[in-house]
């Protein structure tokens, strides 16, 4: 039993990989298809992702 405990994921884990080369295979990509372009421009990114200091108080209404 111990045996198949062991053996069980092994296998498993085998037909998983086998799986996915015969996907690659099956299923071959473009070069231009992997590599998408951005949607948001680099420095909108840098602009909108940084917070404000912490010491900055909130603005007045």
């Amino acid at each position: 039993m111990a045996l198949l405990a062991v053996l069980i994921p092994l296998l498993m884990l085998g037909v998983v990989l086998v799986l996915g080369r015969y996907e690659e295979l099956l299923l071959p990509q473009d070069e231009a298809d992997r590599r998408e372009p951005a949607a948001v421009s680099p420095t909108a990114a840098v602009v909108t992702s940084s917070p404000a200091p912490a010491g900055t108080p909130a603005p007045s209404p």
